[in-house]
Parts: C-alpha cells; sequence; structure tokens
C-alpha cells in the first residue's frame, strides 16, 4: 500500500540481501576491491569479517553476482553449522561436481582433477563460506588443508572466509596458527557514518523508484542514527538496524516523524513495533522511542519526559523511567499476544488492547 502512496516501484527496505541495493562507502569499496583482487590474483586465501548488521551478506551476493556474470564457478556455504563429510558434500553439490563414492580420498582426488581441468581452461574456481565464526576446527582445518590443492606456482581453488569478528578471535588460537598462515588479504565492513546513514536510505529509496520526494524526515534519520550507541560496542549505524528502522517508519508512518506522536496511543503503537524488531527487547525499544521523541522535542500523552538516554560521551545510560507503567502495560500485553499467535501474518496483524 504505501510503495503506491510514495510511488515507489519495489519496497526499498525489503528484509532480504538484494544486491542491487549495495550501498558502497570508502569502506565497502575496499574490501570488495580486495576480495576481487584476491580471486583474480589467485591468492588462494581471502578474510571478510565485520559487525553483525554492517553488510557482510550483502557485499558477498555483490561478488557472487560478479563472479557469475564472469562465468566463474562458485560454492557459496551459508549454513556453517556442518561436521567436516557434511561440508564436503555440499560444496561438492553447489560446484556441480559429480562423485558416486562418499570416501574422502575419492572426494578429494574427484575435487582436484576438477580444479585441474579448469586451470588448464583459463578458469578457477570461488569456495565462500558465510558465517564462519560457527565453523568447528575439524572442518576449519579441512579447510586449510584445501588450500594444498595447487600447482607449483599457483592455487587452484580461492576461498573466502565471511564472518563476525569472533572469527578473527578464533584465528588468534595457538590450534589456529597454520591457517592463520595461509591468509594472504584480510577485508572489514564498518558501520556508517550519521552522512553515510542519510545516503544509505536515500540511495535504497532513488532505487526503489523514488521521484525525490521525502519520504524520511531529517529528525527521523538522526534518531535512527543515533539508536546505535546502546546497542553496538563500535561508533556508527549499523546498516541493518538502520534498513528495520525505516522499514517501520516507512509502512506504519510514511517516514515522518511528527506522524509517530500525532494521537496518544501512537508512541505506545510504535514502541510495540521497534520492541518486534530481531535484537531489541523492551530497553532497547524504549531508548530509540525516547529519542525519536527528544529529537522533535515533544512526547505523546501518557508518557514521562525523557531525559536523555545518553550521556555526553555518547555512553549508555539507564532509560527505565523513560515510558510510564499503563504504556508499558499495553506493550508487554501486546508481547503476549505476539508469542500467542499461530503464524507470522497473526503476529504482524495483531494489535496492542487498551490500557485499563
Amino acid at each position: 500500500m504505501y510503495k503506491e502512496f510514495f510511488g515507489l516501484r519495489a519496497n526499498p527496505f525489503n528484509v532480504n540481501p538484494d544486491p542491487r541495493y549495495l550501498f558502497l562507502t570508502r569502506h565497502t569499496e575496499e574490501a570488495l576491491a580486495c576480495l576481487t583482487y584476491g580471486i583474480q590474483s589467485r591468492k588462494g586465501f581471502v578474510l571478510l569479517t565485520g559487525e553483525v548488521g554492517t553488510g557482510k551478506t550483502t557485499l558477498i551476493n555483490k561478488l557472487l553476482e560478479w563472479l557469475r556474470l564472469q562465468q566463474v564457478a562458485t560454492a557459496f556455504i551459508f549454513n556453517s553449522r556442518l561436521n567436516t563429510p557434511q561440508f564436503l558434500d555440499y560444496m561438492m553439490a553447489d560446484f556441480g561436481i559429480p562423485c558416486d563414492s562418499k570416501a574422502k580420498s575419492q572426494i578429494l582426488l574427484r575435487l582436484y582433477n576438477w580444479l585441474l581441468d579448469r586451470y588448464r581452461a583459463g578458469e578457477t574456481a570461488v569456495l565462500i563460506v558465510d558465517e564462519a565464526q560457527n565453523l568447528s576446527d575439524e572442518v576449519l582445518e579441512e579447510i586449510r588443508m584445501l588450500t594444498n590443492l595447487e600447482t607449483f606456482t599457483e592455487k587452484l581453488l580461492q576461498i573466502v572466509l565471511v564472518g563476525q569478528p569472533e572469527l578473527e578471535h578464533k584465528l588468534k588460537q595457538p590450534q589456529m596458527r597454520q591457517l592463520r598462515q595461509r591468509l594472504t588479504l584480510r577485508a572489514r565492513t564498518h558501520p556508517l557514518t550519521l552522512e553515510e546513514t542519510k545516503a544509505y536510505v536515500q540511495q535504497r529509496l532513488r532505487i526503489a523508484g523514488s521521484n525525490g520526494q521525502q519520504i524520511f524526515d531529517p529528525d527521523s534519520l538522526v534518531a535512527i542514527f543515533s539508536e546505535r550507541p546502546a546497542l553496538h560496542r563500535y561508533p556508527g549505524a549499523m546498516a541493518k538496524r538502520v534498513h528495520e528502522l525505516c522499514r517501520v517508519l516507512t509502512e506504519q508512518y510514511g517516514g515522518r516523524a511528527e506522524a509517530v506522536w500525532e494521537d496518544a496511543g501512537s508512541g505506545a503503537d510504535l514502541l510495540r513495533r521497534v520492541w518486534s524488531l530481531p535484537g531489541f527487547g523492551e530497553q532497547k525499544a524504549k531508548i530509540f522511542v525516547a529519542l525519536l521523541g527528544k529529537q522533535l522535542g515533544v512526547r505523546p500523552p501518557g508518557w514521562k519526559e525523557a531525559s536523555a538516554p545518553y550521556s555526553e560521551t555518547g555512553s549508555f545510560r539507564s532509560a527505565a523511567d523513560i515510558v510510564d507503567e499503563p504504556s508499558l502495560r499495553k506493550v508487554r500485553a501486546f508481547k503476549q499476544d505476539m508469542k500467542a499467535a499461530p503464524n507470522k501474518e497473526t503476529k504482524v496483524a495483531a494489535k496492542a488492547p487498551k490500557a485499563r
């Protein structure tokens, strides 16, 4: 409905990591250049890390799109909760390499011959492993052994490990020193600055068909950016969190911050919507809603005056008194209804009961 209202061809804040919407900051461009260079130069082993929500999956999807346009054989493993036999089976299937035998020796021999054939034809193959911080030590060691598939001068298989900062910590362990020494290139994704947050939102709207009409007012964007200190150890906004908040504001309030406060119940309504987002919870949702109200200098009836939830240095402070108890009871009742709802559609359609 809101797409027609705003004249958009597509949903600009869909939950899927669509590579068309990749926002190229300086850090993202450097990371993408690092990955493509490592593959083209047959460096063998490349590492991509970044905090949750900084755009790693969208970046990898863009890399996969480029590799397929170049007709490069790829295997993409997105489920890292696999043991060694399952990992090898999945990799062979995604490469499209038939192998009747389940014996590890035969699988590796078949893979080696297939890689040699591609090398002689002037081609390469790329294995990408997402969520690699969850890989067991045994599977990581198997991946290291795959880098032994080589000629005298070049690696036959290019491997990209993608994960959260925990992956870097895991690779620093003594038992990972051999794998760590094989890494030739490292890339990182980073949170967005305030200016990048504004440009990120505008780019997604433009790609979705916006004619330049202002959908998000400046106060909304500043509040979305300012939400991050309560959730993250790093300065800047996480693209995924910006994405989720923009989706909520667009679908329910048309991106206008002042629309949130047009009636007495809308503040609590926004609170329950934000609260239902993954990773928010009660306290973080209260802080974001309070920030949005503070940015506008207004508050809906029934809400306490929101004292600054952040100190002057930007560090997190308790925000237990931001919302009054009747509003919280309303939201808690809504959360209970969500838990009892039989399916996702029911959860989305559910309305918060009136406070008694």
